[in-house]
Formats: C-alpha cells, sequence, structure tokens
C-alpha cells in the first residue's frame, strides 16, 4: 500500500462515524485535496470543548462561522460572542463566486446559500437585546474573584451579602451595592459590627475602589433588571434549526473586565441552572468566544482557576465551550487541556520568539507520519487547517491537514438597516428592553438613613429651649447695676474678713490697719 493509500485509509478510519455528524471539510496530503477523504465533526463530542486558533487573516472567524452553521442545521443553539463585530453576517445569505464555486467544487459538494436564525444581544444595551444580571445572583465569591479581591475583603463582601439577606434588602445593581457598603462603613457600622464583628475602614475602601473601576468599565449597563434567564439561549426556531445567539461586544473589547464578568457569570449560571444531561447524542448548547486572550489578559490567578473549574463540570450538562484566539498559548495550559476539538490556522514566524510559540504549538499536536507539523503551520493557505478531534469514544483522531468548508451565510457585516430590522422582530427586546429600577437595597437604606435624620430634628425640637427673657424687675436692674456691684462686693468682703477676725481664723494681728473698718 502506498503512502497515499495509507493516508487516506487512515483518514477514513479516524473521522467516520456512526453518529450525528457534519462535514466541514476534506483531507489535504502533498498539497492536493482528497475530496474522498472527508472530514466530520461528530455532534455527541461537541461538548468536550475546543479551540480555533491562528494569525490574523487565515480564516478563524469563518471556520467559527462554518460550526455554528452546522450545529444550527442540527437544531442546536448557539452562542457567539462577537469581539469584533463581524459575525452578524450568519443572519443573510451568502453570494456565489468563483473562489466559493472553486473551492466546493475541489471538496465535491454543493455551495447553497443560506440565512440563519438569529438573535443579537448586547452587554451595552446598544443594537441588540440587553443582557443583565443581579448582584446577589452572582454571589459574594464570584463577584470578589471578578474585583480581585483578596480574602478579608471577600469576606466583608461576604458580610454585606448576609447582612442585606438577613434584612430583606435585595441586591440588585451596583449601587445598592454601593450603598450598603457605604453603610456598613459609616452610619450603621456600630449595628454591624454588634452582630457580625469588627469591619475594616481601608478594606470597604478599597472595595469601593473596585467596584468603581468596574463601573466604568459598564458594569451599571450590566449588573441589574431584568435578569436574562440563560433557557432564552436554548431555542430552536419554528424550521427546527438552532437559532444562534449573536453578543455583540465589540464597543466594550477595550473592557476587559466587563468581558471576562459576563462570560464567567453566564458560564456558572449554565452550570447551576441546566441538569446532569451524561453523554448526549448532541449538546444542548455551544458557547463560542471570539478573541479569547481578552479574558485572560489580565485574568487574576483565582479567576483563571474558576474558568477551568467550569470548563470541566459544565461539559456533563450539555453544554460545549470553544475559545477562538489568535495564539494558542494564550489559553493557559490548565484551560487548554480540557479542549478535545483542535483546528490550528496558520502562524507566522517573524521572529525568534514566534518559531519558539510554533514548536511548542506543533507539539501540542498528536504526532503523525504524513506531516512535518512545525513546517506546515507556516505554509498553510486561508481556510486551512490542521485538525483533530475526540471520536465517539473519546480518542483523538489523526492530525489532518484540512481544507475547510466556506461559511454558506454571509462573510460580512449586517447593515445598520438589516440590524434594526431584526431588533425590531425580536421577541427576547419586548421582554429585556425595559430597564426595571425596583425597591432594592437603595431605596431601603435611603428611605432609613432619612426617616433616622426626620427623627433627630424633631427630637431637637421638642426638647424645651430657654425661656424668653422678660423685662427685669427694680430690684434686678438696681443688682446689675456695675456701681452698686462694686459697693456689695467691697462690703460682702469687710463682712467676711470680720466673721473670720472674730473667730480668730483672720490671721497674724499687726499694728498696721488692714481694713477700712
Amino acid at each position: 500500500m502506498s503512502t497515499k493509500e495509507k493516508f487516506i485509509e487512515a483518514i477514513r478510519n479516524g473521522y467516520s462515524f456512526k453518529g450525528d455528524h457534519v462535514q466541514i471539510g476534506a483531507a489535504i496530503w502533498n498539497g492536493e485535496v482528497f475530496a474522498d477523504a472527508p472530514i466530520n465533526l461528530p455532534l455527541r463530542t461537541m461538548n468536550r470543548h475546543g479551540l480555533i486558533a491562528g494569525a490574523t487573516g487565515t480564516g478563524k472567524t469563518k471556520t467559527l462561522q462554518v460550526i455554528s452553521e452546522a450545529l444550527s442545521d442540527n437544531s442546536v443553539p448557539v452562542l457567539l460572542l462577537d469581539i469584533k463585530g463581524d459575525l452578524s453576517g450568519l443572519a443573510a445569505a451568502g453570494t456565489v463566486n468563483d473562489k466559493l464555486t472553486e473551492r466546493y467544487h475541489k471538496l465535491n459538494l454543493s455551495y447553497e446559500p443560506s440565512a440563519y436564525p438569529v438573535e443579537l444581544l448586547s452587554l451595552s444595551g446598544k443594537d441588540g437585546v440587553p443582557l443583565r444580571a443581579t448582584v446577589s445572583e452572582f454571589g459574594p465569591v464570584l463577584l470578589s474573584k471578578i474585583l480581585g479581591l483578596n480574602d478579608t475583603q471577600g469576606g466583608i463582601v461576604a458580610l454585606i451579602f448576609k447582612y442585606c439577606d438577613d434584612h430583606q434588602m435585595p441586591l440588585l445593581d451596583l449601587k445598592d451595592f454601593i450603598k450598603v457598603l457605604q453603610y456598613i462603613g459609616d452610619e450603621g457600622k456600630a449595628d454591624i459590627e454588634k452582630e457580625y464583628g469588627k469591619i475594616s475602614t481601608s478594606s470597604t475602601g478599597t472595595i469601593l475602589r473596585k467596584v468603581i473601576e468596574l463601573q466604568q468599565q459598564g458594569g451599571d449597563q450590566f449588573f441589574g433588571e431584568r435578569s436574562f434567564e440563560v433557557d432564552d439561549l436554548m431555542r430552536v426556531s419554528p424550521d427546527g434549526r438552532g437559532i444562534i445567539s449573536i453578543l455583540r461586544v465589540a464597543d466594550i473589547q477595550d473592557r476587559p473586565k466587563m468581558f471576562s464578568t459576563f462570560m464567567l457569570q453566564m458560564l456558572a449560571e449554565l452550570y447551576a441552572v441546566c441538569p446532569e444531561e451524561g453523554d448526549l447524542d448532541k449538546p444542548k448548547l455551544v458557547m463560542f468566544i471570539d478573541e479569547a486572550h481578552l479574558i485572560f489578559q489580565e485574568a487574576s490567578d483565582d479567576l483563571v482557576k474558576q474558568i477551568e473549574t467550569i470548563v470541566k463540570l459544565i461539559r456533563s450538562k450539555g453544554v460545549g465551550v470553544f475559545f477562538c484566539t489568535q495564539n494558542p498559548m494564550d489559553v493557559p495550559a490548565s484551560v487548554l487541556g480540557q479542549l478535545g476539538l483542535k483546528i490550528q490556522h496558520a502562524l507566522r514566524a517573524f521572529t525568534a520568539a514566534d518559531r519558539k510559540v510554533i514548536k511548542q504549538t506543533a507539539e501540542n499536536y498528536p504526532e503523525t507520519e504524513f506531516y512535518q507539523t512545525d513546517e506546515l503551520i507556516t505554509q498553510m493557505g486561508i481556510g486551512e487547517a490542521l485538525v483533530t478531534m475526540l471520536n465517539e469514544k473519546g480518542i483523538p483522531t489523526p492530525l489532518a491537514h484540512v481544507m475547510l468548508c466556506a461559511p454558506r451565510s454571509r462573510m460580512d457585516v449586517l447593515t445598520p438597516a438589516e440590524l434594526m430590522n431584526i431588533n425590531g422582530a425580536s421577541k427576547l427586546m419586548a421582554k429585556y428592553g425595559k430597564v426595571i429600577d425596583s425597591h432594592s437595597a437603595y431605596e431601603i437604606l435611603t428611605a432609613k438613613l432619612a426617616a433616622a435624620a426626620a427623627a433627630s430634628e424633631e427630637e431637637k425640637e421638642d426638647k424645651p429651649g430657654r425661656k424668653e427673657k422678660e423685662e427685669p424687675s427694680t430690684l434686678e436692674k438696681v443688682a446689675g447695676n456695675t456701681i452698686v456691684k462694686s459697693m456689695l462686693r467691697t462690703a460682702g468682703n469687710g463682712i467676711v474678713r470680720s466673721l473670720l477676725g472674730a473667730l480668730g481664723l483672720g490671721g497674724r494681728t499687726t499694728k498696721r490697719k488692714t481694713s477700712w473698718f
């Protein structure tokens, strides 16, 4: 058997699956595309998470688009975190051109343009359904990790949540949390310390500064009501296709704390809400995080550990998480080890550091007799990638150089008018579009402090004050005269001295006269 025949047989055996699967491309060897060696993606293992990596302009976003289309066609809902704002084209059908025709001819497939059911979401409330969550839903542990607090400060946050729970004060938005924080550090400090123990003023000040920093990154738009329900991400359109929810975060890409806050909260909420499912024939939801390096750039060790833990556990809930980034080294090794599907687009070697990264990247893929992996990574064209995944038994498939399918939806953004039409027809916009400011901790404490101030004023008014001075009597007038006062004082001194003398307490007797009397 020739090397070519061995290659085709290895690919066919490695990428043939019994359950539901979709074709994402065909294998390449020695520059030739083998349409009879298709690369399939098993839906059963899409909850094992994945990585899509590669340099700018190599086709990562289009690969993400192709996989989203395939999942939607198989009734699997998708959530896309669109950092660059270039995934909205999924809502419109693509346009046939010569390049697409040529690619699909090599793959022995037909290109059929198609628009997909799309829901546009937003963290800032612009151009999409606003996503919000309450502070209470975050809980003290997650909020402390997002704010980057130490154990002492985290203990104070836990105390605030406990105090609000005990006194029926809902924590809905950041102004609620700030109001309680200010209260326990000032007017309510004595009562709080009597009930819960000592509180450090410097710690409350640090927490306040961290919360204000989060506010500056858009926290006020995210924290509040109406809280988004994750069930609304797992919907299927009337024609049976999974709805693709596109979270447009291009306007907050310079605010990584806000971005990572949402992502971690969403994963935590999905894990808390979704029941244990075990191994499903296809996932309940697949989440793609574009430009994932923004999450990990400023993430603390605690935050990375939290992400790692949730990624490990959420698989059993039927949810898959895919990270899309330029360099696979952007993803911490602890998280990278949890990703079953790896699609590696080309990397560029401009410096010695680049070559080192490429060598490390190549070592993360299965060994193969058909490719020089580290060389091939730098030579692949646009829309080509190295692919390996887990089969239905959880065993890695052979490494394959693949020509990927092109998206059937538009490979460009929607116009403002098209965005407006989608939002206008959205049922979720009617549900979440209106801001709700419920009676919560801020209003309760404000009313409490106002009542205390009013009671204090009332108490002052009720105290007996000085009566108005009445017209002095003749005796008071005489007694008040300065001349009379002086005469009385002199006479008084003489009388006192005479009395002391009569009692023998007047001091030594001298021949000098010591008194006028």
